[in-house]
């Protein structure tokens, strides 16, 4: 499906990959999500082979933070993100949405214990509920293959104060079709591994199909980098590591 894929308008593909995966996404994500919570970034770890720490950190290094800055965390997940840039930026305003109340309360719970403060909010990140220009910072991370991107990509530029940075990373369709064969093959072996390990529940394992799936039919760096142009940004630049499989990005509006 990837090489068909490839020469398919990005507004075209947008609504292929909602017709094949909207039942998930609007039916299974929050109790895969809920049931993930407590071990979600335990898992990862273990599926990375222990370099879930590297990833987060490489994905840091690319974050310019000043005094004063407001940052949105978007998808933000157990918010392990936006602890690392307080921790970078201690007077940081980091403000974080998601859809998973489980993965939230985790997080929340996860800052307070370490002295931060993050305003929470619970909610469609298709329709950020900020006002125009609000932040100078927007992070996205590991949550794309989820997600309707050309709609967020737009919701996130809106929010952007002129000038602002928006910093993206996830997993990425493999470049070849050998690297597909062989990531894919890991990554069915790693989400039975690791739904065994930590016990997961029926939601999980009954989305495992669905994550090799996702990834398959969403883009390449240089497929992202082009979107986010179309999209308006500008000063675009992307990293690959792992022949492609992961990849960061630097956009400005």
């Amino acid at each position: 499906m990837a090489s068909d894929m490839t020469v398919v308008p990005f507004s075209e593909r947008e609504n292929i990959r909602e017709d094949r995966f909207n039942q998930v996404w609007s039916e299974e994500l929050n109790e895969v999500f809920a049931d993930v919570a407590k071990y979600y970034d335990k898992a990862n770890n273990v599926a990375s082979l222990g370099l879930w720490g590297w990833f987060r950190s490489s994905f840091l290094s690319m974050i310019h933070l000043e005094s004063g800055h407001k940052a949105l965390d978007v998808c933000a997940g157990t918010n392990a993100v936006g602890i690392a840039m307080m921790k970078k930026q201690p007077d940081l305003t980091v403000c974080a949405i998601d859809r998973s109340s489980a993965m939230q309360k985790v997080g929340g719970k996860r800052a307070q214990q370490q002295g931060f403060e993050i305003q929470s909010t619970i909610g469609d990140v298709h329709k950020l509920p900020f006002p125009d220009e609000s932040f100078d910072v927007v992070t996205l991370q590991f949550a794309s293959r989820h997600l309707r991107v050309i709609e967020v990509f737009e919701e996130i530029r809106r929010v952007l104060k002129p000038g602002g940075h928006f910093y993206h990373s996830d997993m990425l369709r493999p470049r070849t079709r050998f690297m597909e064969v062989v990531h894919y093959a890991y990554l069915r072996f790693c989400l039975l591994f690791t739904s065994w390990i930590f016990n997961s529940g029926s939601a999980a394992r009954g989305c495992k199909k669905y994550f090799v799936n996702a990834l398959s039919a969403f883009y390449s760096a240089d497929e992202l980098s082009q979107l986010l142009s179309d999209l308006g940004f500008s000063d675009i630049s992307n990293k690959t590591h792992m022949g492609g499989l992961l990849g960061f990005h630097k956009a400005m509006k």
